[in-house]
């Protein structure tokens, strides 16, 4: 299937600032690729020669520290990863990215992406805000994983999933990614079964429901309460 140009620009954030026509010329150079749930895209240390815009899916970006594997962020459509190996030839992934579930991605080749950017500097704004907030975040969840208790680290990552990923129901706030207990352990720096316990500690409280590994926040205000009140 040919990468429809208008498509790219309404699904993929990164491209709003190119024109369609402008957008025919860099599709030639761009490929698409299709990635099993669990499947490897690039490990931590690997050469960067592609920059990946999420179609459909989800990814997990992730580093180990020591032994135990620690997710830094869930990715899902119209996000982009893997730009930051584009900065300077030569360089080396920071961390791994693996799919979190049947994904389909668009790619883009070094020489591609620079030519991108030197004709569209207002692009290189966009990634460097977003790489910017990218490292609140880590620099957070650095904080949150020294200086937080376990518990407190879930409900926080619970609210911070909803907000990125959140949809409004009349039930609640649904977040739109299945997330299970191992990856949430991964991403609060826990052991699984302590996660299983405070999520049956929090869907006791009503606080959470778990539906086909789906999470829903039935009052996210009153989660934030009760995140404030540890």
């Amino acid at each position: 299937m040919s990468i429809d140009a208008a498509r790219l620009k309404a699904s993929i954030p990164f491209f709003r600032e190119v024109e369609a026509e402008a957008l025919n010329v860099f599709i030639p150079m761009m490929g698409e690729r299709t990635y099993k749930k669990g499947a490897v895209i690039f490990f931590e240390g690997d050469e960067g020669e592609d920059v990946f815009f999420i179609r459909s899916g989800a990814v997990q970006i992730y580093t180990f520290d020591g032994t135990k594997k620690v997710i830094l962020a869930l990715l899902r459509d119209g996000d982009y990863f893997g730009e930051m190996a584009m900065m300077k030839p030569g360089a080396r992934r920071s961390a791994s990215a693996e799919a979190a579930q049947l994904t389909k991605v668009y790619t883009m080749k070094r020489n591609a992406f620079e030519r991108l950017v030197m004709d569209y500097p207002r692009i290189a704004l966009y990634v460097l805000d977003d790489t910017m907030e990218r490292l609140r975040k880590a620099n957070q969840q650095i904080y949150d994983l020294t200086f937080l208790n376990v518990r407190t680290r879930i409900m926080k990552r619970l609210l911070r999933l909803a907000q990125e990923n959140g949809t409004e129901t009349p039930e609640g706030l649904l977040i739109g990614i299945k997330v299970t207990h191992q990856q949430m352990a991964e991403m609060v720096g826990a052991v699984r079964e302590t996660v299983t316990k405070v999520f049956a500690e929090l869907q006791d409280k009503g606080l959470i429901v778990i539906r086909k590994k789906m999470i829903l926040l039935p009052n996210p205000d009153l989660l934030l309460r009760r995140l404030e009140e540890n």
